[in-house]
């Protein structure tokens, strides 16, 4: 198993940039997929953005492509991380960290295994 624990998060102004980090602990961290999912007020969970296994490989939202970066640092932190810049009103949300053991990256939150509480993002316009 492995456990996630995100941080980051915080009310900012449309335009100001944060950034989010998933620290993992418990297994390997290197073998699993990680994703970042977002969740707004009355709204459903969606894919934001996924790395593969050894970082070489990234996905992303077509509504976040250009403004976010996700990262991950295999080599001792274990952590994931997620650069959010350019923010709008619309990129708040709860986001949760989330992994999963088989398969790549994937947008369908029903496949990954494990997920963090999550850390909320407000922006202000």
């Amino acid at each position: 198993q492995v456990q996630l624990v995100e941080s980051g998060g915080g009310l900012v102004q449309a335009g100001d940039s944060l950034r989010l980090s998933c620290a993992a602990s418990g297994r390997t961290f290197s073998m699993y997929v990680m994703a970042w999912f977002r969740q707004g007020p009355g709204e459903e969970r969606e894919f934001v953005a996924g790395i593969n296994r050894s970082g070489g490989s990234t996905d992303y939202a077509d509504s976040v492509k250009g403004r976010f970066t996700i990262s991950r640092d295999n080599g001792g932190k274990n952590m994931v991380a997620l650069q959010m810049n350019n923010l709008k009103p619309e990129d708040t949300a709860l986001y949760y960290c989330a992994a999963r053991t088989i398969g790549g990256v994937s947008k369908l939150s029903s496949e990954y295994n494990y997920w963090g509480r999550g850390t909320q993002v407000t922006v202000s316009s």
